[in-house]
């Protein structure tokens, strides 16, 4: 799997030119699954996420997590993390998992980090044409792929 995650004071999906979700600070998680992904991974990356400690203390230093400080998340499936670029100008998604095996995972990883988070996370809608917007705060952007764990 892989994630963007986005340090936000908010961020909001649209779809059909009406709030689907939206939260206020927080993070914005893109997430990308392949066929390889697996229960492994969604443990290892949503332990991660509400752990990274990319908020601000009361010293400015990032020493806080999502949970720290009550923040919330949104997740947006974007299977276009695993484009592959190597070749041509027209990426390829040979790597990215098709719908079949996708959703469960991603539901999965869903349900996964609202237990960990200790509540609710917000989402997109799977397969939909989505208009996402942000305030990225920092900007504070991380990349994390769970097959590159070390």
């Amino acid at each position: 799997m892989r994630v963007v995650l986005q340090r936000v004071d908010k961020a909001s999906v649209e779809i059909d030119n009406k709030i689907f979700s939206k939260i206020n600070q927080g993070i914005l998680i893109l997430v990308g699954i392949e066929n390889e992904d697996h229960e492994e991974d969604i443990n290892w990356l949503c332990k991660k996420i509400v752990q990274l400690r990319i908020f601000n203390d009361e010293s400015g230093i990032m020493n806080k997590s999502v949970q720290d400080i009550n923040g919330e998340i949104l997740t947006i499936s974007q299977f276009t993390l695993h484009a592959k670029t190597k070749k041509g100008n027209r990426p390829s998604y040979i790597h990215a998992a098709k719908p079949d095996i996708s959703i469960p995972i991603y539901e999965k990883f869903v349900s996964r980090l609202s237990d960990e988070l200790g509540r609710t996370v917000k989402t997109g809608k799977f397969g939909a044409m989505m208009n996402i917007s942000l305030v990225n705060s920092g900007p504070v952007t991380i990349l994390i792929d769970s097959k590159k764990k070390e």
